[in-house]
C-alpha cells in the first residue's frame, strides 16, 4: 500500500511539473504584444479594403495618427510607414524569443510575426526561422508555403504553391497585366497545396483574387511584358 501511495505521489509530482513547465513556456505578456502587432499590421489594410466598421476605422486611424482625409490621400505610404515600425518591433522580439510560436503565445498571436515579415523586404533573411517554426508545428505550413512563394517571386524564380499573383505594366504603356506568378511543376501544384494544408485549388485561389488562372513560364511572362 505504501509503495502504491509513493508511486501515485511521484506520478502526481511529475504531472504537476509538466504543467508548471507548460505554463512557464506560455508568455502572456508577449502574447498581448503580438496581438497588438497583429492589429497594427492587419487593421490598416482592412480600412483600405473596406472590411471594417466606422467606429473601428476611427480607432485604427487614431493608432496610425492620421485623419480620414490623410489616409485616403496617402494610403500606401501610411501603411508602409506602419509596416516599417512593425518590422522594427518584430525584429526585437525575434532577437529575444526567436520565432514566438503557438506553444508560447497561442493562436492567432503566433501569426503576427509572420504577417509583418511577409509585408517586409526581409523575407529571405527571416525565412529560415519561419520554416523551422512550421516544421516544429509552431506555425501553419500553409503560411510557410505562402512566404516561400513570395520569396521565390521576389527572386524572379518559379513559385511552388501558386499563392502569389503579380501585376505588371505592359512595356511602356499604362496597361496592366495581372497573372498568377509562374509555378514550378504546375501540373502537380494542387497536390502540393493539399499536403501543406490549403483547402482551395490554385484555380479557386486565382478566382478569389480576381485573376484569370493560366500557366505561364518565366520566359513567357518576360515576352508578354516587353511586347508593348
Amino acid at each position: 500500500m505504501e509503495a502504491m501511495k509513493l508511486k501515485l505521489a511521484t506520478l502526481l509530482l511529475f504531472v504537476m511539473t509538466i504543467a508548471s513547465h507548460a505554463q512557464e513556456s506560455f508568455n502572456l505578456e508577449l502574447k498581448q504584444q503580438l496581438d497588438s502587432l497583429y492589429y497594427k499590421d492587419q487593421k490598416p489594410r482592412a480600412v483600405y479594403m473596406g472590411d471594417i466598421t466606422g467606429k473601428e476605422k476611427t480607432e485604427v486611424l487614431q493608432v496610425l495618427g492620421c485623419t480620414v482625409e490623410e489616409y485616403d490621400a496617402q494610403t500606401w505610404s501610411i501603411i508602409a510607414k506602419q509596416d516599417s515600425l512593425n518590422l522594427l518591433e518584430a525584429e526585437e522580439i525575434i532577437k529575444v524569443h526567436g520565432y514566438p510560436g503557438k506553444s508560447m503565445v497561442g493562436e492567432p498571436a503566433n501569426k503576427a510575426i509572420w504577417y509583418v515579415i511577409q509585408h517586409s523586404k526581409k523575407i529571405e533573411q527571416y525565412f529560415p526561422i519561419i520554416a523551422q517554426a512550421g516544421e516544429e508545428g509552431e506555425l501553419s505550413m500553409r503560411l510557410v508555403g505562402m512566404m516561400q512563394d513570395r520569396m521565390l517571386m521576389d527572386q524572379n524564380k518559379e513559385q511552388i504553391y501558386g499563392t502569389q499573383v503579380a501585376g505588371r505594366k505592359l512595356g511602356d504603356s499604362d496597361e496592366w497585366f495581372y497573372f498568377v506568378w509562374p509555378i514550378k511543376d504546375a501540373k502537380n501544384v494542387n497536390q502540393r497545396r493539399k499536403e501543406v494544408g490549403f483547402d482551395t485549388s490554385v484555380e479557386e485561389n486565382a478566382k478569389r483574387l480576381d485573376v484569370n488562372y493560366q500557366v505561364y513560364t518565366l520566359k513567357q511572362i518576360d515576352s508578354i511584358l516587353t511586347q508593348k
